[in-house]
């Protein structure tokens, strides 16, 4: 599913990445854990193809045998939206649409017809028991009820890929359990793969497999 090999990555002459190797199967979650500024952010970005790697002519990334630093940005904008879904600490949500509607816009990036956005929204918020907030704007959703509309937009494209990262970070206890909890029902029902970065060592022991990062190299497989 992911294959990425000597990743490096340099922000003016700070080096963030130094030479990452990472494979990542099909439906398996990982998490990556380490310390604030190890890069573990850094590498989720590039994995997730919101950011690019230094070096091209060294490192490479395939994501499903797609070489990721080979696409155009309008092509590496069409498989983004077509095979990646993401989810982030703060949900994200735009606060002048409703929950439906947050979790439509992807979708119709992707230029689904309308009635298929909605009904597929309508599946996934279903899912995730919010088939009651529909019509409610993120502001009158709890915390834990606006990160689950965040996953049903992550996942409305039917995205092979789900990259979250710090999803539980700003829940209290009970919410981030359920969201983690989400997670792996989510692989079962869908089987999605999962890369996800996180403090949290109960989510990240819940992993399939852990990784530590430090000092912007992946210590153990």
């Amino acid at each position: 599913m992911i294959k990425a090999e000597n990743i490096h990555k340099y922000y003016d002459d700070l080096h963030v990445l130094k030479g990452v190797n990472i494979h990542v199967k099909k439906g398996e979650v990982v998490s990556i854990v380490g310390a604030s500024g190890a890069g573990k952010t850094t590498l989720l970005q590039i994995l997730g193809t919101l950011d690019h790697i230094s070096k091209k002519d060294t490192g490479s990334l395939l994501i499903n045998g797609t070489s990721i630093p080979d696409l155009s940005e309008k092509n590496l904008a069409k498989f983004r939206n077509q095979h990646i879904g993401f989810i982030f600490q703060f949900h994200q949500l735009l606060p002048e649409f409703t929950a439906l509607e947050n979790v439509c816009i992807p979708a119709f990036i992707k230029k689904t017809p309308k009635a298929d956005a909605i009904k597929k929204a309508q599946e996934l918020l279903d899912f995730l028991g919010l088939s009651h907030r529909y019509d409610h704007k993120p502001n009158e959703l709890s915390g834990g009820e606006q990160q689950r509309v965040a996953v049903a937009r992550a996942l409305v494209n039917n995205p092979e890929l789900i990259f979250a990262d710090e999803p539980s970070g700003n829940l209290d206890s009970e919410s981030a359990e359920n969201l983690h909890n989400l997670f792996f029902k989510l692989r079962d029902e869908y089987g999605q793969t999962f890369v996800i970065v996180t403090h949290n060592e109960d989510l990240a022991n819940l992993a399939d497999r852990k990784l530590t990062m430090v000092d912007g190299k992946i210590m153990d497989q």
